[in-house]
């Protein structure tokens, strides 16, 4: 079987430069590059942006189990078989120390989504024979990358013109909100955020109630950025933190940011894409199944066009998933 390969690079981004947060401006980032690209020096491909969900950096797509196969790998045993026309796959690093950045520019975190439309795709174009126009460039993810994906190709049509979502976060009343009486609870266990902030830096195993905790506050930093409190706080939380009543005017800014009410702002970008892809198993842990079903419903309510798939089962170990959707951009996107 003919292999493509990976390029891996580092960019530095004054984007990030400064970043709140304190992380690292220099990212090390990967570029799949298909079967062919080499012996062909004169053709170009068309591109794919492939965003990782919560805590994970792109380079994470290539990781390989014991049954499992790297992204790499996956898009070569499919333009092998032929069930997907050759691509390059392009994975950035939007990480942050809270464990991600939504992909958005933030007072709290940084400029990720400057970073990623201003400095990673233009560097991606210069350094590998893309097709650099949005007709031939698209854009998926799979959870917070789903997320990313979907709210990105709304945002900039000009670059993108293909989107999947794969159990991206969506209705936000229902993936969000179970989890914020978590961080009530943890800053009555722990003293405060800051205390709690200093147990996660310590713990040696991230565990899933840490995880389930740090979460909300990505994305608090997200989406309710308060650039008048200090980092890595520098946020307000759609909650009280003693009572855990919900604030209304923080959760407005939060909804602002819910896919499911984006669409009335974006419907000409939305119904520009050429191919618009939503996925969710049915069990999955963040009801986002849900989500994908409302947002799939406004879409639908506005005309515009959108796959919808619902398979048998939940959030984690999904990327079989991309069997589905990289042929899909791949046909979308070759001319």
């Amino acid at each position: 079987m003919s292999r493509g390969r990976v390029e891996r690079f580092v960019i530095r981004s004054e984007a990030l430069r400064g970043n709140p947060l304190g992380d690292p401006a220099e990212r090390e980032v990967a570029v799949y590059l298909p079967p062919g690209y080499d012996e062909e020096p004169r053709r170009r491909y068309p591109c794919v942006v492939v965003l990782t969900g919560y805590t994970g950096r792109g380079v994470m797509l290539l990781n390989r189990t014991g049954w499992g196969e790297g992204l790499d790998e996956r898009m070569d045993r499919l333009v092998a078989s032929g069930a997907c026309p050759p691509m390059i796959l392009a994975m950035p690093d939007c990480f942050t120390r809270l464990g991600g950045s939504q992909y958005l520019d933030s007072a709290a975190t940084g400029r990720y989504e400057t970073h990623l439309v201003s400095e990673f795709v233009p560097e991606v174009d210069r350094r590998v024979r893309t097709i650099p126009d949005s007709a031939h460039r698209g854009i998926m993810g799979k959870s917070s990358g789903g997320y990313g994906a979907i709210v990105q190709a709304m945002r900039h049509p000009e670059l993108f013109g293909a989107c999947a979502d794969h159990s991206g976060d969506s209705a936000f009343e229902y993936c969000y909100l179970p989890d914020f009486v978590k961080v009530v609870r943890a800053v009555a266990k722990h003293g405060s955020l800051e205390k709690f902030l200093e147990a996660f830096a310590a713990a040696p195993k991230k565990g899933k109630e840490l995880i389930e905790v740090m979460n909300i506050l990505a994305m608090a930093s997200s989406y309710s950025p308060n650039p008048a409190k200090e980092p890595p706080l520098a946020f307000d939380l759609p909650f009280d933190l003693e009572s855990g009543e919900l604030l209304p005017d923080v959760w407005r800014r939060w909804l602002e940011w819910d896919p499911v009410e984006m669409v009335a702002r974006h419907e000409a970008a939305l119904r520009g894409l050429r191919l618009l892809f939503v996925d969710c198993g049915r069990k999955d842990e963040f009801a986002l199944d849900v989500g994908a079903r409302i947002l799939v419903r406004r879409l639908r309510a506005r005309g515009i066009p959108v796959e919808h798939e619902e398979f048998d089962d939940g959030h984690m170990d999904i990327a079989y998933r991309y069997d589905v959707s990289l042929p899909k951009l791949a046909r979308a996107l070759t001319p």
